[in-house]
């Protein structure tokens, strides 16, 4: 019992001679503590007085802010960036008319190359003359000339010559009669296609579109590869260069027929009526007013004016023979 009390007696001592250092250290403590949440309470209300961003906040508000420090948007904004996909049918729509639908089968076809296959593809798609004739698919004449195969890189320059050439001659000639030399070109190119076995004669087409541009002006100077050539010379450098690319001289048969049938439109249509002959192959006027009203009017205005000239024109009055002077 006594050494129970004892040992009470001196931990209460122990405690006693202890307690002065812990008050002196515990203020202390309490007012740095204290002084520094009124700083921070100070600062803060002061920033919420000010309407001032928050730190926490800032990089997060400069990361989602879409205006520079004038007030003006970013160069990179949203608004701004053209996707390539806008970029490339604002492109298909500012091809002429014609040349639009070409371009449209030539993809719709090759698509559907792509879903049927090979075999199947061959099947529907290509000229055969008796399912063309007797069979009555007469679709056979539009998908023959529009398909250029698998997509590839042959593919891609056949399309661009196509887009290429088509628009020159249809920004040349006119719609009406850009549609009448498709025509002829389907017609003699399908009779062609059916002697030498070709399914398909869409290279063929192309080939007859740069023979009639090069006919045009056939001592212009062009660039083929690394060289400079006659325009004239244009088509048999291309049938050479695939010719060369396939190791195969049946290669040159498309560009054969096509330069062909292209011959006979350029000789029909401009050689032909040169030399007294009929001009059959220039576009009604009904295929005019419905596909270039604007040129059908100016030449239904300057028929009228030559009319209208060649009434008002009055012969004068001659001289008796052997009268008086």
């Amino acid at each position: 019992m006594r050494l129970a009390v004892k040992s009470t007696i001196l931990s209460v001592l122990l405690l006693a001679s202890t307690l002065p250092q812990n008050e002196a250290a515990m203020p202390i403590s309490q007012e740095l503590r204290l002084r520094s949440f009124r700083e921070k309470s100070f600062l803060q209300t002061t920033l919420d007085i000010r309407g001032g961003a928050k730190r926490k906040s800032r990089t997060a508000s400069l990361s989602k802010t879409s205006k520079t420090v004038t007030g003006k948007k970013k160069v990179g904004s949203k608004d701004k960036t053209k996707s390539a996909a806008g970029d490339l049918m604002t492109k298909y729509k500012s091809m002429l008319p014609l040349t639009r639908i070409y371009i449209t089968m030539v993809g719709f076809c090759t698509l559907l190359g792509l879903v049927l296959g090979d075999e199947i593809t061959q099947a529907v798609l290509a000229l055969d003359p008796m399912s063309t004739l007797f069979g009555m698919q007469y679709w056979r004449f539009i998908s023959a000339a529009s398909f250029l195969g698998k997509p590839s890189i042959s593919w891609l320059m056949s399309g661009y010559y196509l887009f290429q050439y088509g628009t020159s001659l249809e920004r040349a000639y006119g719609a009406p009669q850009y549609l009448v030399f498709l025509l002829t070109q389907m017609v003699l190119l399908s009779c062609l296609s059916i002697v030498t076995g070709q399914p398909f004669f869409a290279a063929s087409m192309i080939t007859a579109m740069l023979h009639v541009l090069s006919r045009a002006m056939p001592t212009e100077k062009v660039n083929w590869l690394i060289f400079k050539v006659p325009y004239w010379s244009l088509p048999y450098g291309l049938m050479a260069a695939d010719v060369l690319q396939a190791q195969s001289a049946s290669a040159a048969v498309p560009h054969i027929t096509g330069i062909l049938s292209g011959h006979f439109y350029h000789f029909n249509r401009f050689v032909w009526p040169k030399t007294g002959g009929q001009d059959w192959l220039v576009a009604p006027d009904f295929l005019v007013r419905k596909l270039d009203p604007n040129a059908a009017e100016a030449d239904s205005a300057s028929k009228k004016s030559i009319n209208k000239a060649l009434k008002s024109r009055r012969k004068g009055k001659g001289k008796k023979l052997g009268g008086k002077k």
